[in-house]
């Protein structure tokens, strides 16, 4: 996510290798190239806001009635914050605003099937898939420090795994991100982590064994391991460094096969890596004269290979669709 963008947004509410060789038996073999994949545009959703100079699309997920869910983090007060997009007949609908929020991510919950969004100010709020019956989830501190919450990751049982993306406009040496476990019934909040580089994207892996999660000002991506009540961090690594140039990495999405999905901020492309680090293809966002500059988070519909990104730049919200290299997931779809 674009946290610049998000700055501007409080403001108003408040006023992408080589071959090499394998290690396994065979060794000496080529490893296959990455694959090379351009994405078709879909619809063009949102267009720059006046007031706010941008627009910025994220949190794509598709919903139970097949639509596909998605945010504006920069929308203006009143302006559709949360919208669904019918993918046959592209027709668009409003599914939340207000006068204050900053929306970063849309997930639905496992748990109850309401839709939970997080606001960067500090607040979850949760509704029916219509937009209905909003209840706040958490609000407040967290451990006496605002929750900059951004994206969402749910286990089986509906908890949630949240990035606090704080000290992402500050220098990656001055680590201030964590993430923080929320209990699905209670929304107790636990901090699993802190002291991060503005950790952004978060994804289980297919079996909930494991962890992924994006550092947005250190272009890494950490794997983690929980204890067995998930209240914990049992192990913790360096599993991934992107070189991204003067793109940053942003959200993340798991397939069936366990491939990581890599969304980026200023770089409209998407970079998939297998759970072993090696990049497997790359998804290009076509773009004239910087009309799209990210392509900041990806949904793959569950049961089928249809692959979703929201891209944004001076040509406004867009959506794009590509083949995914496996089957979707829970994990592949919203966060």
């Amino acid at each position: 996510m674009n946290f610049i963008a998000v700055a501007v947004a409080v403001v108003l509410v408040l006023s992408g290798c080589t071959a090499g060789t394998s290690g396994e038996p065979g060794a000496g073999a080529e490893k296959p190239k990455p694959s090379d994949q351009i994405a078709k545009a879909l619809a063009n959703v949102t267009s720059v806001h006046p007031s706010t100079g941008m627009t910025l699309l994220e949190g794509p997920v598709v919903g139970p009635d097949g639509d596909l869910y998605f945010v504006d983090v920069t929308a203006p007060p009143g302006a559709p914050k949360v919208m669904a997009l019918d993918v046959g007949s592209l027709e668009k609908r409003t599914i939340f605003t207000d006068g204050t929020s900053a929306v970063t991510s849309a997930q639905f919950s496992p748990r109850d099937g309401r839709l939970y969004l997080t606001d960067y100010l500090g607040t979850i709020i949760s509704m029916t898939p219509e937009g209905k019956d909003q209840k706040v989830f958490h609000s407040g501190p967290v451990n006496g420090a605002t929750l900059h919450a951004d994206d969402i990751s749910f286990d089986r049982a509906g908890n949630l795994y949240v990035t606090d993306a704080a000290g992402a406009q500050e220098p990656y040496w001055k680590p201030q991100g964590r993430l923080i476990r929320i209990d699905g019934t209670t929304a107790e909040p636990t901090v699993l982590a802190d002291r991060l580089a503005s950790p952004n994207g978060v994804a289980f892996t297919p079996g909930f064994d494991g962890l992924w999660m994006s550092l947005n000002t250190a272009n890494q991506i950490d794997y983690i391991q929980l204890t067995d009540d998930g209240r914990g961090v049992s192990t913790a690594h360096p599993a991934i460094h992107v070189s991204a140039g003067m793109g940053q990495i942003d959200s993340l999405a798991v397939d069936a096969d366990g491939n990581l999905y890599v969304g980026f901020h200023n770089r409209a492309a998407i970079i998939v890596f297998d759970a072993t680090g090696q990049q497997k293809a790359t998804i290009s966002i076509p773009s004239k004269e910087g009309e799209i500059m990210s392509a900041t988070n990806i949904a793959i519909k569950p049961g089928t290979k249809d692959a979703y990104v929201t891209a944004s730049g001076k040509g406004g919200g867009w959506i794009h669709t590509f083949t995914a290299l496996a089957e979707g997931i829970p994990q592949s779809n919203g966060g």
